[in-house]
């Protein structure tokens, strides 16, 4: 969810125009830049060489959001597939009670 909120928040602001604040670390008060896949989370080049992601896996914050935008894609597909088949049977049913 935190990945989906900020994706969307950098298109808006990419789209106006305008400049693109990145959050930054709360512990450093670097700008978040990988993405740790174990903890799902943002984290900056200080965070990422401590012991505690040390052994995570860590990917560039682009390659997080296009993956898990795509993700994301694939799980609204299908969720629209099933929106359409269950208005389909309501759509008998409600011809039938008629």
């Amino acid at each position: 969810a935190r990945v989906l909120e900020i994706a969307k928040r950098l298109s808006v602001q990419a789209a106006r125009g305008e400049t693109v604040d990145e959050e930054g670390c709360e512990r450093h008060r670097e700008p978040l830049k990988v993405f740790c896949k174990d903890d799902e989370a943002f984290i900056c080049m200080i965070c990422r060489e401590s012991r505690v992601h040390r052994s995570h896996t860590i990917l560039p914050v682009q390659d997080a959001v296009q993956e898990y935008k795509g993700q994301i894609q694939a799980h609204l597909q299908a969720l629209k597939e099933d929106r359409d088949k269950l208005l389909g049977f309501r759509e008998v049913e409600m011809r039938r009670s008629w």
